[in-house]
């Protein structure tokens, strides 16, 4: 039987309980409804102490299809052999007699600070297989939590462990940044002084410790929907701007929160998302308990209450950027080591790469599972996805544990990694040389050799597209499906394609060089736009289904999202182009403060602020800070984007058939490389 490990968490702590993984990763329930587990007592007198007292402990309860964290509920737990899952039971009990029926262990910590404690025997256990499991009907981890012991060590005299643990690498955070200084030198401007008072109003507080931002907090909005949550996705610019100020106890706080909602749950109707999905969103709620009492829980969104009831695709490529992020600029690489750290990874990579019908190393979604969460036409193989897929295999490979276990894992991300950059720079990248190649294409060819291989038709090509591109520029198109390529110009995508190296060195270039030659199409009054050019007429009512709000130049379609602000400073840095993310901000600053901060611009040229936009956007202000304090501190800027890896060209996944089907055009986009 699999000894139990015990996940310290911040400010919750929880316990997967033993569970036997058989060969299949099913998941073998124990017949006794009890664990008996002797409880090994420390030698330390603060942890006896912690053991002996009545602690109110965390417990996951289920609200609905929802999985909810509780800061003082005290759990019982049994198991149901019918169901395959554990049910929770609030009780009345104290921390000692839990640990006496053998609910509950605790063992010699190895690192008292963080209460990080586990059996010695397995305290380099790193194996993905013996914290959680596939398959079964549902099966939940069988989980003891425990809240943070902040209070009971404040009258001990013990000091809150924060900062740095034992780490070699060089911290590029700047902690100690006063309130009002640039991380650069010099003053804040008052603009400045606005955003971080505004952003460090947003912040969300769990079990007293900041967990993350509001997505909007507008004081005057009297239905804030789900502007009232924090949305991981959202959350990635404010964390950047916390981690570069030097303040990363949020960004941890998040990371290991959103860690413990990874689906387990039920959602829509009864059906499960893949285990390792992250949700879209989550928010802190105060649930009332008998006799006046109260407790905090997160309440998750995995897309059960969302438009369109769609699950997000990007969040937990997402989170894998941000846990990167985080190790990079505070040096933290302990923290990327923990179990249940390398556990979540490698289940948003099982989720990721699991196989399927699919033809294309490209990750098939559907509408409206990224940024854009509405339907926009972009389900099958969007660029948006693509290129955070690629970042995220780029982080992963990195932070994974250098063990037997990894092996697997890594040599499937470098073949996706090999496959998806020859795709994407092969088919998705389009210039002039290329379009006309495109004109001339034959269809209805069928062979392995044949040119057109997706049978595009060169009636798509769009009459606004001829005096789109200049002469030295490119770009990256939307999507590309069988018998269709989608020509529209969509933002992130590019610069994520840039910033992960996902593009060639020269396709690098001609994004930048599209962008500065259509300056007043797609920044105009304000950066930057999402897509262009908008949908229109009855290609709007078709494809997005007469959506009011993503008419014409708003919203989705073709509005300006000044969000994207400090993507496109990181990608211009990358280049060495920072004149033109200074530009950028520089028109940005003149408006966004007397606009209150809202959430997106409408009108071709972003003169108009949205009509549906919310005003005092956290993303927005976030964006803002982050670009000015990544055009400060370039060092720190040169941790977060990744340069050509040029073992990846070598790496041919056709070279590693038998079928003798190992024909390709890797030469070509060989030959992009060496520029």
């Amino acid at each position: 039987m699999q000894l139990p490990i015990f996940m310290a968490i911040k400010p919750c702590y929880r316990l997967p309980l033993p569970i036997k993984i058989t060969s299949s990763l099913g998941l073998h329930l124990p017949r006794s409804n009890f664990y008996s587990l002797e409880p090994n007592i420390s030698s330390n007198p603060r942890l006896n102490k912690l053991q002996n007292c009545d602690i109110m402990a965390c417990n996951s309860r289920i609200l609905g299809f929802r999985n909810m964290l509780s800061c003082s509920q005290k759990p019982l737990l049994r198991n149901d052999m019918n169901l395959g899952q554990s049910r929770v039971f609030g009780v009345s009990q104290n921390f000692k007699n839990v640990v006496k029926r053998g609910l509950f262990f605790m063992s010699r910590s190895s690192n008292e600070r963080n209460f990080s404690t586990t059996v010695d025997t397995h305290v380099k256990d790193k194996n993905f297989e013996s914290v959680y499991v596939q398959g079964g009907l549902n099966a939940e981890p069988l989980v003891v939590e425990k809240i943070d012991l902040e209070e009971e060590m404040a009258r001990d005299g013990i000091n809150k462990a924060e900062g740095n643990h034992g780490n070699d690498e060089k911290d590029v955070s700047n902690k100690g940044v006063g309130v009002g200084v640039r991380v650069g030198g010099g003053e804040e401007s008052e603009i400045e002084k606005e955003a971080w008072r505004l952003i460090r109003n947003a912040i969300v507080t769990y079990c007293g410790s900041p967990l993350g931002t509001l997505a909007a907090n507008d004081p005057n909005d009297k239905l804030p929907l789900n502007y009232d949550q924090v949305f991981i996705r959202d959350f990635v610019p404010s964390a950047l701007a916390f981690l570069l100020k030097g303040e990363g106890e949020i960004v941890k706080n998040f990371l290991l929160h959103t860690l413990q909602l990874q689906s387990w749950t039920k959602t829509v109707d009864c059906y499960s998302p893949g285990q390792g999905l992250m949700p879209a969103s989550f928010k802190v709620r105060t649930v009332a308990l008998e006799e006046n009492k109260y407790e905090e829980v997160l309440d998750p969104d995995f897309g059960e209450s969302a438009i369109g009831r769609v699950a997000p695709v990007d969040s937990g490529l997402w989170w894998i950027i941000l846990l990167r992020a985080y190790t990079k600029i505070t040096g933290d690489n302990d923290f990327k080591e923990r179990v249940d750290v390398q556990t979540g990874i490698k289940l948003i990579l099982n989720l990721c790469l699991t196989d399927g019908f699919d033809m294309f190393p490209s990750l098939l979604v559907t509408d409206g599972s990224c940024m854009i969460d509405r339907r926009m036409g972009i389900h099958g193989h969007p660029l948006e996805i693509q290129s955070l897929f690629y970042s995220a295999l780029r982080c992963a490979r990195e932070m994974l544990a250098c063990d037997e276990g990894s092996k697997n894992w890594l040599r499937s991300i470098n073949n996706r990694l090999s496959a998806l950059s020859f795709h994407i720079r092969e088919y998705y990248f389009v210039d002039m040389k290329k379009m006309n190649e495109i004109y001339r294409y034959k269809t209805e060819e069928y062979s392995t050799d044949a040119i057109n291989k997706f049978n595009i038709y060169p009636e798509q090509i769009p009459l606004w597209l001829i005096d789109f591109i200049p002469e030295e520029g490119g770009y990256l198109i939307g999507n590309l499906q069988p018998a269709h390529m989608e020509f529209r110009f969509f933002t992130l995508g590019n610069l994520w394609s840039i910033i992960s190296s996902l593009g060639t060195p020269k396709q690098n270039e001609a994004i930048l060089n599209l962008i500065e030659a259509k300056w007043d199409d797609l920044v105009a009054h304000m950066p930057i736009k999402i897509c262009y050019p908008a949908l229109e007429y009855e290609e709007w009512r078709i494809i997005t289904g007469s959506d009011p709000k993503n008419s014409p130049w708003s919203y989705h379609n073709g509005g300006s999202w000044p969000t994207l602000l400090w993507q496109f400073t990181l990608a211009c840095m990358k280049m060495g182009r920072s004149d033109m993310a200074r530009r950028a901000l520089d028109i940005a600053e003149k408006r966004l403060s007397a606009d209150h901060w809202p959430e997106y611009y409408d009108t071709r040229s972003a003169k108009f602020i949205g009509k549906q936009s919310r005003l005092y956007q956290t993303w927005t202000i976030a964006g803002f800070l982050t670009s000015k304090l990544l055009l400060d501190n370039p060092e720190a800027a040169s941790l977060l984007f990744w340069e050509e890896d040029y073992d990846l060209l070598e790496i041919c996944v056709c070279a590693l058939t038998k079928s003798g089907r190992k024909k390709c055009s890797r030469g070509a986009a060989k030959s992009q490389i060496l520029v």
